[in-house]
């Protein structure tokens, strides 16, 4: 297949590369210092599992910060920040061709929405990604746990071809990934589940076993999946009953020196997706009256930060 990766960092990074190694055609859309570095010397990834790299040039690592000069391909893994869903979306024309899937594999509920306002419904496919990995510096990826899986599907649940062709392609590349009939539910566990876990991470700015031995921690973890469940239920999405259940085992799960995005770029000083996580399920949980409050306290604690993290604007 032919691929693009629209954010070639910690995800798009992580996936791309394992992609590329399989024998797929993988073009990273990046800029900067990590551009130099993936041109120059490809793409290192210090994995828990064991480290791997992919060289630069055909076979390995294509490079660019301009997708006209990529062309049509069949997927476009889309994994810019939620913040920069509608710039990068406006960048993707050129590489969209007549039954192109465009595959956002980011933190938030409401990229698709924006992705199909740009590119109509026809191209814009949902995913999930569940892995912990961050970009440690340029053409470095550090993949620190987690299932390292995709789901993916059509919007509307139905079957495609280029939703098997991605199956198979990621299958060949040697990491777990499944087509869901229900991404939008799928999309909704994976939010409630992040938003607990980067809320947390966040605030009290300790990893996810930390959280887990304080009681009362713990709890307001379970406070926020349910919040945001609740709220995924008033807009009609279909969830098993013990979801809530099945969420905090998987946190449970998890290694305990875990944290999350928010909490990495909280404490590098980088612009935080807040409003895309807890501020997203806050305002859609005033809209259908659903009692949000541990969310809007976590927005409360966070907000001071994500104005300290904010770039300056710059006027024209």
């Amino acid at each position: 297949m032919r691929i693009a990766v629209m954010g070639a960092g910690a995800i798009g990074g992580y996936f791309g590369a394992k992609l590329a190694l399989s024998g797929q055609e993988v073009h990273f859309i990046a800029r900067g210092e990590h551009l130099d570095e993936l041109q120059r010397s490809g793409l290192r990834v210090e994995s828990v599992d064991g480290d791997f790299a992919v060289a630069p040039g055909p076979g390995g690592v294509l490079a660019t910060a301009d997708p006209a000069g990529v062309g049509p391909v069949d997927i476009v893994m889309f994994c810019v920040k939620s913040y920069d869903t509608e710039v990068a979306a406006e960048q993707l024309a050129p590489m969209i061709g007549p039954s192109t899937g465009v595959i956002s594999l980011q933190n938030g509920i409401d990229n698709e929405e924006k992705l199909v306002a740009r590119l109509g419904p026809d191209h814009v496919m949902g995913g999930v990604a569940f892995i912990f990995a961050q970009r440690s510096g340029p053409g470095m990826i550090r993949h620190t746990g987690g299932a390292r899986r995709i789901v993916f599907g059509e919007l509307d649940g139905t079957s495609s071809t280029r939703a098997s062709a991605f199956l198979e392609a990621c299958q060949r590349a040697g990491f777990p990934a499944e087509i869901s009939p229900d991404i939008r539910a799928a999309l909704w566990s994976k939010f409630a589940f992040i938003c607990a876990q980067a809320g947390l991470t966040a605030a009290v700015r300790l990893s996810i076993g930390e959280i887990r031995d304080a009681p009362e921690s713990w709890a307001l973890f379970r406070r926020v999946v349910d919040e945001a469940l609740a709220a995924a239920r008033a807009e009609g999405i279909d969830l098993p009953a013990d979801q809530a259940d099945r969420l905090v085992a998987m946190a449970a799960g998890l290694e305990a020196d875990g944290r999350s995005s928010l909490h990495d770029d909280l404490v590098a000083g980088r612009r935080m997706e807040l409003d895309a996580l807890l501020g997203e399920l806050v305002r859609r949980g005033r809209l259908h009256a659903i009692d949000v409050s541990a969310s809007e306290a976590l927005v409360a604690i966070l907000r001071p930060w994500q104005k300290r993290n904010e770039p300056p604007v710059i006027d024209p």
